[in-house]
């Protein structure tokens, strides 16, 4: 199951929890084993060497406040040398919770001048369910960091009053942007797609299914399609999403295709019928290095057509995780069950 556990690595660091409490300073001695795990037990462990991770648990007092943690924070471990935060849940991320976090680290953008990863969101279900995860606009986090190069985000709340907004004019560092959701707002999709982002590499998105606010058409994500947006994408992933077989004409219709190196379709509710259209038209996909369309409900058969099919074009495919479908016993027409992995 997704979102069980919090992350254990980001931008290719391990994670460690700088706590709350001002006494915890288990954190020190976290630090000095991942420097020993790395194989050089001589000097001092920087704090360089590891992704930070933030969070409030409002169970939890201090007499620091938000404020004065985030401030001991940036004063014990080092603020220069942080090169990537994870923030998770602060206080109570279902209402407002996370846009102070955001506030804090805006406020302290001068301070984390080789700030280069961002991950905003990382909670598990007990602590906040996915679709209730409520963003502020991420835009000004962006700006505020010029060298920042990776942002994810977790959660978009499309149902609620407050929407993930994530239209940045101009920033010429971002390498990836990915937004994990159960449904993603067209709007936000809009805003992105709109983002001054020359040197995007990786565009992760997770559509996620109309119930929770997934509203993201091929419209929303005209300027990407058209390769017109990205200049420099290498990796597009439109994923977790409910209708993922409409998405597969358009696709092979997009000229983006013929550039990006790996077409990401996974986590979605890929039926036999996806898998004929992206056989009928490999044309379109045999540029590509790699297709991953792991999670998928098609057919043995199904696969094994798409399996080769890709493989005589050279173009590498990940067909793991076939689901069997489920049939709703309680409905007369014994309608089929799909999911995507990711909703609530």
């Amino acid at each position: 199951m997704f979102y069980t556990n919090h992350l254990a690595e980001f931008a290719g660091l391990p994670v460690v929890e700088f706590p709350f409490e001002r006494t915890d300073q288990g954190w020190r001695q976290e630090l000095q084993r991942v420097h020993e795990r790395g194989g050089d037990p001589s000097g001092s462990p920087s704090a360089a060497s590891v992704a930070w991770r933030l969070r409030i648990d409002g169970r939890t007092e201090s007499e620091d406040g938000e404020a004065g943690y985030v401030a001991r924070f940036l004063s014990e471990v080092g603020a220069e040398q942080v090169r990537a935060l994870v923030i998770g849940d602060w206080d109570d991320s279902s209402d407002q919770g996370l846009y102070d976090a955001v506030n804090l680290l805006v406020e302290h953008a001068d301070a984390l001048s080789n700030l280069r990863s961002v991950y905003v969101g990382d909670m598990g279900f007990e602590e906040c369910e996915l679709s209730w995860i409520d963003h502020s606009d991420l835009a000004p986090l962006v700006v505020a960091f010029p060298r920042l190069e990776e942002i994810a985000v977790r959660g978009a709340d499309g149902m609620g009053d407050d929407v993930l907004a994530l239209h940045v004019p101009s920033h010429d560092s971002l390498r990836s942007l990915t937004i994990e959701c159960g449904g993603l707002p067209g709007s936000t999709t809009r805003g992105v797609a709109s983002s001054g982002l020359p040197a995007l590499e990786h565009l992760e998105l997770w559509l996620g299914v109309e119930h929770y606010g997934g509203s993201t058409s091929p419209e929303d994500l005209a300027p990407v399609l058209s390769g017109e947006a990205f200049p420099r994408l290498k990796y597009l992933g439109v994923r977790n999403a409910q209708k993922v077989d409409e998405w597969v004409p358009v696709l092979a219709e997009a000229p983006v295709v013929r550039r990006v190196e790996v077409l990401d379709l996974s986590l979605g509710i890929l039926t036999d019928e996806g898998g004929r259209m992206l056989v009928d038209r490999i044309e379109a996909f045999s540029g590509l290095r790699g297709l991953d369309l792991h999670h998928h409900f098609m057919s043995e058969e199904m696969v094994e057509r798409v399996r080769s099919a890709f493989a005589g074009v050279g173009v590498e495919t990940d067909l793991s995780y076939r689901l069997g479908i489920d049939y709703d016993e309680d409905e007369d027409d014994g309608e089929p069950r799909y999911y995507t992995a990711v909703a609530e």
